[in-house]
C-alpha cells in the first residue's frame, strides 16, 4: 500500500483555531513528525498518537525520516504552526520526496497563519495589501530582508513581521523599524501578540516610533499599519476605502 505523508499546519496553537482537516489528518496519522514545542502542544490534544520530537534547525533530517516511514506504507504527518505553506514545512516535503523519488501521496493541510490570527486578536489591521516577511536570516541573507522591508515601507504596504527577535538577534527589528520610519510617520499605529491563541497570550498597541522600547522575542509577531491605519476603541484598524 501506498504511504500517505500529510503536511499540516494546526494553526497559532490552540484547538479551537485548528482546522477540521488538520485533526482529522492528525487522528488519521501514524506517527507525526515535527519540532519539539509542536509536538509537545498537539500531545495535549491528541494524547494517544505516537510523536516523534526533533529539535530546531533538524527540518531536513525531520522530513527525510518522514519521508522514509511512509515509505513503509504508514500514514505520516509533518507538523509546524501556523500554515504548512507559509514559512512552514510544504515546500522542503515536496523537495525530500522530489530528491528522494519516494513514490508515496502527500497532501498538504493548511492552516491559520500567524498573520492573520494575530489581526483577529488586534482587530482589523490587514484589511489592505500587506507583505509578511521573516527576519530570520538562518536561510535568507540580511541584505535581501532588509531590502524587503525597504520595498514594503516604499510601497506603503501593511507589514507583519514574523521571527522578528532572538537572543542571536537583538537588533534586527530595530532596524526593519528604522528602515520603515524612511517612509512612515512615527504615529503609525503597530500591534504586538505574543503567543497567539495560547494561555500566555499578550497583546500590546504602541507606535512605529516607540517600537524598539518594547519587549518582543520569536514568539511574537508585529504588525505595522500603513499610512491609513489607526486606532479605535483599542482596536488597530485599516479602512480597506469603502466610502460611508
Amino acid at each position: 500500500m501506498k504511504g500517505m505523508l500529510y503536511v499540516i499546519g494546526f494553526g497559532p496553537g490552540s484547538k479551537k483555531d485548528m482546522t477540521f482537516g488538520a485533526a482529522e489528518a492528525i487522528e488519521d496519522s501514524d506517527e507525526i513528525y515535527g519540532h519539539s514545542v509542536y509536538t509537545d502542544i498537539l500531545a495535549e490534544y491528541f494524547p494517544n498518537k505516537t510523536y516523534v520530537p526533533s529539535a530546531m534547525t533538524k527540518e531536513v533530517e525531520r522530513c527525510c525520516a518522514a519521508v522514509k516511514a511512509a515509505l513503509t506504507g504508514k500514514k505520516v504527518a509533518i507538523v509546524s504552526s501556523g500554515d504548512s505553506g507559509i514559512y512552514g514545512m510544504a515546500g522542503l516535503a515536496y523537495q525530500v520526496v522530489q530528491e528522494m523519488c519516494a513514490d508515496i501521496e502527500i497532501k498538504i493541510i493548511p492552516g491559520v497563519t500567524a498573520a492573520t490570527s494575530a489581526a483577529a486578536v488586534l482587530g482589523a489591521p490587514l484589511m489592505h495589501d500587506l507583505a509578511i516577511i521573516s527576519l530570520s536570516d538562518w536561510l535568507t541573507p540580511l541584505d535581501v530582508i532588509m531590502k524587503r522591508v525597504e520595498c514594503a515601507g516604499m510601497s506603503d504596504m501593511i507589514v507583519c513581521l514574523y521571527n522578528p527577535k532572538s537572543k542571536s538577534r537583538p537588533d534586527y527589528l530595530d532596524a526593519a523599524a528604522n528602515i520603515l520610519l524612511r517612509y512612515r510617520d512615527r504615529n503609525t499605529p503597530v500591534g504586538i501578540v505574543r503567543n497567539i491563541g495560547r494561555l500566555e497570550e499578550n497583546i500590546t498597541l504602541t507606535t512605529l516610533g516607540k517600537l524598539k522600547d518594547e519587549v518582543i522575542d520569536m514568539f511574537s509577531t508585529v504588525v505595522t499599519g500603513n499610512s491609513q491605519t489607526y486606532i479605535y476603541n483599542g482596536k488597530m484598524i485599516t479602512p480597506r476605502g469603502y466610502k460611508l
